[in-house]
């Protein structure tokens, strides 16, 4: 059996241990064991990092754990990395890169202890082979992950190759596009199910509508691009197409549940092209409109949920001269007012870095939930549209 680390957007680790869950229920060796920041811990069978591979939408990558143990000094690190069986993995003509990552580490230079894993890789098939693999910052066959904190030093191999988010579609970007696999986080987070009214007013290249079109139509995330693991000498293809073939896709909702809109007609057309190659094969309605201007797509109401817009992108349409941040104020204060007027018995969602956002909206929230977009901070806030919101504000009795 083999332990697995599943690293993730942090703030999402909750959600992602929920989502192991679910996919542990499709193996019989698969358990989910505790959530540290930054990640979840569980293990199992090696093919089960194939079907974390394939169907986790928050995880980051699937590392499997070579080894453990304490350690003094960057000499323990070498000799650790050395005793593993590196050639039963991988071969020297495979391509590697090793990354590192410390918290509370007292070894003064990660730049170092990384050369050290390396030259420990490529001393140990050097012995055997007389060769060492190549290094390949940039497209490695094989990732080598280091992880230090104060006392202990793990070290894994990435099942996955390129990091998960990458789901194989995007060819094209608006200026920042939300990833995948924190798009998927928030919709979980938010409560959205498949047949839920979901709703993006500020979509941009459509990250949000694609992950949620996928999972009402049954694609898995990893279906459409390869992992390391196709590539590992102990690689035994049958499972991994037994896991292929066993995907049956739901049949194709009927009508729209799934809706999009952008002040912008190049991101709406990004959107429009970015849901074919994603192979999202049903309708979502989507329309060039600015976002204070919107009205409710459907009778009943849904969730709203989107990543608005900061500086720059607000001013698409706006006036060159009116500084970025009085064009904030008024955008947020109109936006407000079209949810409160509109958007009654709706689950808005708003997920910004900007933590003075319900004060802008002069709305307040019911939530907010901490997440990092990298090294940023952000909040995902959730705000309770209630009915006759307005019109109780303003049957306030004035004090006298």
């Amino acid at each position: 059996m083999a332990s697995f680390f599943c690293p993730c957007p942090r703030g999402m680790e909750a959600a992602l241990a929920e989502e192991l869950g679910e996919i542990a229920l499709t193996s019989s060796t698969m358990k989910v064991h505790n959530q540290v920041p930054g990640g979840v811990h569980c293990s199992g069978d090696v093919t089960d990092s194939y079907r974390i591979n394939l169907h986790s939408r928050i995880a980051s990558r699937v590392l499997m754990r070579m080894a453990h143990q304490s350690y003094n000094n960057e000499n323990d690190i070498y000799d650790l990395t050395l005793a593993q069986p590196w050639e039963d993995w991988f071969d020297v003509d495979h391509t590697i890169r090793v990354d590192v990552t410390a918290v509370k580490s007292p070894l003064r230079s990660l730049e170092f202890t990384t050369l050290k894993i390396k030259d420990a890789i490529c001393d140990r098939f050097r012995d055997q082979f007389n060769k060492r693999p190549s290094v390949n910052t940039r497209e490695p066959d094989m990732r080598i992950v280091g992880f230090l904190d104060a006392r202990n030093f793990t070290l894994y191999l990435d099942t996955s190759g390129e990091a998960l988010f990458k789901r194989g579609w995007r060819e094209e970007t608006g200026d920042a596009p939300l990833r995948e696999n924190l798009a998927a986080g928030m919709l979980r987070v938010a409560g959205w199910k498949p047949g839920t009214v979901l709703f993006d007013p500020m979509c941009g290249s459509g990250t949000i509508l694609i992950e949620a079109a996928q999972m009402v139509q049954g694609i898995p995330p990893g279906a459409r691009r390869r992992f390391a693991f196709e590539k590992f000498n102990s690689f035994v293809a049958a499972p991994w197409q037994e896991m292929k073939n066993a995907i049956k896709p739901n049949p194709l909702p009927t009508e729209p549940t799934i809706f999009g809109s952008d002040i912008s007609g190049d991101m709406v057309a990004m959107t429009r092209h970015n849901l074919k190659i994603a192979g999202v094969m049903f309708d979502v309605p989507l329309k060039q409109i600015e976002a204070q201007e919107v009205k409710p797509p459907t009778e009943q109401p849904g969730i709203l949920l989107t990543n608005p817009p900061y500086g720059e992108r607000i001013g698409v349409r706006g006036d060159s001269t009116v500084p970025a941040d009085e064009m904030s104020v008024a955008f947020y204060a109109a936006l407000g007012t079209t949810l409160k007027q509109r958007f009654a018995g709706w689950t808005v969602f708003l997920f910004t870095a900007d933590l003075s956002l319900p004060k802008l909206l002069r709305l307040k929230e019911a939530r907010k939930t901490p997440f990092f977009n990298g090294a940023l901070e952000c909040r995902l806030f959730r705000f309770d549209m209630v009915a006759g919101y307005n019109r109780r504000e303003e049957a306030k009795p004035k004090q006298s």
